[in-house]
């Protein structure tokens, strides 16, 4: 299977349009934390090897890979939209937010941001591109899957600690069956997204049906 690479990125660099930013989000599908979006500007003489979609990728080679990225990119940041704004603006909108958070975070602002999808925010600071399946595709937005994924991870841990009843540690959010149970034994929290079936049908968006792994 191909893996991604930086072909992209380097035809930007010879058209002297640098720096380039990947983009990519983690948490559209769960029924509970916020959605993340990290944005990663790689650092073209010092490329982390093995970089992949992480949702193709073991726990612990994500977080190595995670601190890898962190060590030798030249800007990463993370953009978060809670579940109380998902509740407010829809998911769509919310994960907008979160991308555009992530690139207006980012310490070396960027002249063109490459994005996972086919549905690019507005209002970006500087022209963007989508890239369908972009996350298996193209180096920095690999990169940037991986950063959001591993620090929404962490999150969920910790929220975790403060809620064990719903066992966010094992499924991050998602609508698992051990989840679901945990719903209608002790009802929503403050972190679940209230707009989201089992709380509330919402044509467009609802996770009804219970899913045992990411899709996003």
């Amino acid at each position: 299977m191909a893996k991604p690479d930086f072909r992209i990125e380097r035809r930007l660099l010879k058209r002297d349009v640098w720096p380039a930013a990947g983009v990519d989000e983690v948490g559209r599908g769960p029924l509970a934390g916020p959605v993340a979006a990290a944005a990663v500007i790689l650092d073209p003489r010092d490329l982390p090897a093995g970089l992949n979609d992480s949702k193709l990728l073991a726990q612990d080679a994500r977080e190595s890979l995670y601190e890898e990225i962190m060590r030798r990119a030249i800007a990463v940041s993370v953009g978060f939209a809670s579940a109380a704004e998902i509740d407010a603006i829809n998911i769509r909108q919310a994960t907008f937010a979160a991308m555009r958070r992530a690139l207006f975070a980012l310490s070396v602002e960027p002249r063109h941001v490459l994005i996972d999808g086919n549905d690019p925010p507005p209002d970006l600071p500087c022209p963007a591109e989508t890239i369908v399946k972009g996350d298996a595709a193209v180096l920095s937005i690999a990169a940037a899957s991986i950063i959001a994924k591993v620090t929404r991870d962490r999150l969920m841990r910790r929220l975790c600690a403060r809620h064990p009843v719903y066992g966010f540690s094992q499924h991050v959010g998602y609508a698992t069956r051990a989840h679901l149970a945990a719903i209608a034994e002790h009802g929503p929290c403050a972190f679940h997204r209230l707009s989201f079936s089992p709380f509330k049908a919402s044509e467009g968006n609802s996770t009804s049906e219970p899913c045992e792994k990411e899709t996003d």
